[in-house]
């Protein structure tokens, strides 16, 4: 691919290559973020022609996790989503938009530990932060919108249960035709913290989130 994504762009491509990964094999194109200077990475299923996925291609946008994917945190299900998104493109093609700088809903990592101590105490996830006198979620998904133009991709299916990505990233000119829940790495240390993001964040989880055992 050499596509150019437009001047007025948020993102500046950088590089692609293929990847061998536990998951598959993929290509990965880089980009650097002119508004934040974090890195993102678009991770791309394709067909051996090297041709880049179909409109309507399945899309995850994924916000990096350093707990729960690199320090395998169970207080959250990032890593399990991250992993099961990579193998549902590797079985059935689309992109796994990675965003950097989304630590924490956006807070950044300290902060983010900062708001899991509040949670020691009783609070939940949402008035954790705004305890701590920050946004509930402070992410922006321009950059995503921006990748996936850049990618040839105006019209995707969602690879999300977060209703907020969709609203965002149509309102950045990206029309989102489904969300496909995305519901693993349900545990015991994170059904509160997944029953808040469903009856205060408005996330398309299921009301019993619990294992029947």
């Amino acid at each position: 691919m050499t596509t150019t994504p437009a001047a007025s762009s948020q993102v500046s491509f950088e590089v692609e290559t293929t990847v061998p990964t536990s998951h598959g094999t993929f290509r990965m194109r880089a980009y650097r973020d002119t508004v934040t200077g974090a890195d993102h990475v678009a991770i791309i299923a394709s067909d051996p022609t090297g041709l880049p996925p179909a409109d309507d291609a399945l899309v995850r946008v994924h916000s990096e996790c350093l707990t729960g994917e690199a320090f395998g945190s169970l207080k959250c299900e990032c890593g399990p989503q991250l992993d099961a998104a990579l193998d549902t493109i590797r079985d059935h093609g689309g992109v796994v938009v990675y965003l950097r700088g989304h630590e924490g809903r956006g807070i950044g990592l300290v902060n983010k530990l900062r708001a899991y101590r509040l949670q020691e105490d009783g609070l939940d996830t949402l008035d954790a932060n705004l305890a701590l006198g920050l946004p509930a979620d402070a992410r922006d998904y321009g950059a995503a919108a921006d990748v996936l133009r850049d990618l040839g991709l105006a019209r995707v299916r969602l690879l999300s249960n977060n209703p907020e990505k969709r609203r965002q990233l149509g309102q950045h000119g990206i029309e989102v035709t489904e969300l496909v829940p995305l519901v693993v790495g349900v545990g015991a240390f994170n059904e509160g913290y997944l029953d808040t993001k469903r009856d205060r964040m408005g996330h398309e989880l299921p009301g019993h989130l619990g294992s029947d055992d």
